[in-house]
């Protein structure tokens, strides 16, 4: 839904997406360049709502700052990647997903999965979620 409406090419965000912070599908939603269906944000992290779902609760939760990959990650980072948990956290408790239990998932490089080269933790929930995922 979310492709054909604002006709945007995914496939380009996908191969191109952290070569630079200017080609990053992520940045560009938190600069408010391209619209999403927002969960949370603050000053350090923005949270919406995945296009392609695959659990009934299923949002992204997305440093501003631009890192492209888990291998990125500095120990100045670690401040924010912290309160990515805490977020995940009081949103899971907002949808009401936080007793019955809900999944955090990074992905890193191509063979882990990730498809845009931003730092993004996926949150799932809101339903029985099996192992292994892959």
């Amino acid at each position: 839904m979310f492709r054909r409406i604002f006709n945007i090419n995914i496939e380009y965000y996908k191969v191109k997406g952290g070569e630079s912070v200017e080609d990053c599908i992520f940045c560009k939603i938190i600069k408010g360049e391209i619209p999403s269906d927002k969960v949370y944000e603050d000053d350090m992290v923005i949270s919406f709502k995945d296009i392609s779902p695959c659990a009934p609760a299923h949002f992204l939760i997305i440093p501003k700052k631009h890192i492209s990959n888990l291998n990125e990650i500095t120990e100045e980072d670690s401040k924010i990647i912290a309160h990515i948990y805490i977020v995940a956290k009081e949103i899971a408790k907002k949808l009401g997903i936080d007793k019955t239990g809900y999944r955090i998932v990074a992905n890193c490089g191509e063979d882990g999965g990730q498809t845009v080269q931003h730092v993004h933790f996926h949150v799932l929930g809101g339903r029985l979620l099996q192992w292994p995922p892959g």
